[in-house]
Parts: C-alpha cells; structure tokens; sequence
C-alpha cells in the first residue's frame, strides 16, 4: 500500500528512544522526512544517523526540551529552515512520574502540564498556519490508554493526558474543512524504558518482583504479552498517511484488547 508520505515533512517529538523513535522510524521508511529532537544530543544523533543509514531520508536533529517554549520555537526555526514547512506532526513527550496524589507537589503537576499539555498546544500552534496554506495536515498525539482507562498509581499522566484528548478533538472539528486531521494514539503496554522504570515503581509498591509486575500487567491483556513500539508505530504512520484522509478527532488504543469499555 502506497501511504502517499514520499517527500512529505514529518516532525516527530521526542525521538530518540521509544514510541518516538519507532514512529520515526516507521515514518523514514515510507519516504517522509523527518525532523527529530530530545534533549540529551548523543542519542538523539545516534537515532539521526541510524534512520538515515537505513532509509536515506533528510533527517534533522534539534536538541530540545519541549516544556521549554523557546526551544519548541528553536525546533520549529530549524524546521522551517529546512523544509519550508511541516506536514506531519507527531507530538510525544516523557510520562510525569508515577505516585498518587498526596506524593505530588504544585511544581510536580506544574511540570506535568508544562511537559504534557503545553507541549502539545505549542508545537500545534506553529505547525497549523502552513498546514492551512497547504490545505492537508496531521496532527497525531501519543496519549494513553489512561485517558480510557486510569491506571492505578499514574494521576499526573491520568489527568493530564486526558486534557490534550479534550483539545485535541475540539481542534479536529475546528481543523476538519481546511484537510487538516487531528487524531491520538493511546499505547497500553509497550516496552519502552518508560515501562521498565514503572514496572520498578509497582514492584516496589507491592512487594513483587519486576517479572511478577510484568505478569501481572500480561495477564489483564487478551493477546496475553506486551507490545511492541513497531506495532504502535504502524498505525502512527497509517493516521499520518493520505490513505487516513477521513479519519480525525478519534482515540485509537493500540493495548493487545486491554481497554474493556465498549467505546
């Protein structure tokens, strides 16, 4: 299937490692070039060098840190620069820590909303003028599966992320008539790092060991073992696609069946 993303720009945030990178790399091997950041510079030229390697696409790498607003305008700058423009945004940040509510302080949930809402809104807000000109856009945030679904022990994540589902499908609607589409992604479990570090988190809560926190999860999903970036990916880059052209304001999980409600 021809996803018509060849020479398409896609800024993907949060991509060095993770649900980020796979989506990058997804992205790079359907023709699209990229633009990538994070804030530590060793992976993320690592991640830049490895995608081009294998796919030959132009790939920038923009060191960033995406609850600063003037490095989400650095990022943009050198988007711009670049490739004129950006036709695919894929927003993603790093999960607020886990801990129920009483272990969080005001800056906890200040940089919770700084990392997870504010970096949605702005990085929206500056890819949306030429998307209009262009008349074709996608904008796909990573949720998760909690804004379904609240998971025990995660309530910045829980709250937060249910915040940018909110703004993202009143966009959809406001975006719809210039070809603009706005969709989430909500990833259950995926092996990422950020599962590793929550599977220490609820080990250490409960008393188990990491393998049995890891069970434990496998156990309430019907595939019955936890995802891949790879699978999440795919549908990333399917929303990306011209092929998804009649698809916005919707919340898609990609969690093995986890999920148990009906809508």
């Amino acid at each position: 299937m021809d996803l018509g993303l060849k020479g398409k720009t896609a800024l993907v945030a949060a991509s060095s490692r993770g649900l980020g990178r796979a989506c990058a790399d997804e992205l790079a091997r359907e023709g699209a070039n990229l633009v990538i950041c994070g804030r530590s510079v060793r992976p993320l030229e690592l991640a830049r060098q490895a995608i081009y390697d294998e796919t030959g696409v132009e790939v920038v790498a923009v060191p960033a840190d995406l609850s600063e607003p003037d490095d989400i305008d650095r990022l943009m700058a050198a988007a711009k620069t670049e490739f004129g423009k950006v036709d695919i945004l894929v927003t993603n940040t790093g999960g607020p820590p886990p801990g129920p509510f009483e272990s969080h302080s005001r800056e906890d949930w200040n940089e919770a909303v700084r990392q997870n809402f504010y970096s949605v809104l702005n990085l929206t807000r500056d890819v949306l003028p030429s998307m209009r000109e262009a008349g074709w856009g996608r904008i796909i945030n990573i949720t998760s599966v909690a804004v379904k679904q609240p998971v025990d022990g995660l309530i910045l994540s829980n709250a937060v992320r249910a915040g940018v589902t909110g703004f993202a499908k009143t966009l959809a609607n406001e975006e719809a008539h210039f070809g603009i589409t706005v969709n989430n992604v909500m990833p259950g479990y995926t092996k990422t790092e950020r599962l590793e570090k929550l599977a220490a988190d609820a080990a250490d809560r409960s008393g188990l060991l990491v393998e049995e926190a890891y069970a434990r999860w496998e156990s309430q999903i019907p595939m019955g073992r936890i995802g891949t970036p790879a699978e999440f990916a795919a549908l990333v880059t399917f929303l990306a696609s011209e092929r998804a052209s009649y698809i916005t304001g919707v919340s898609i999980p990609v969690d093995g069946g986890a999920i148990r409600s009906l809508l």
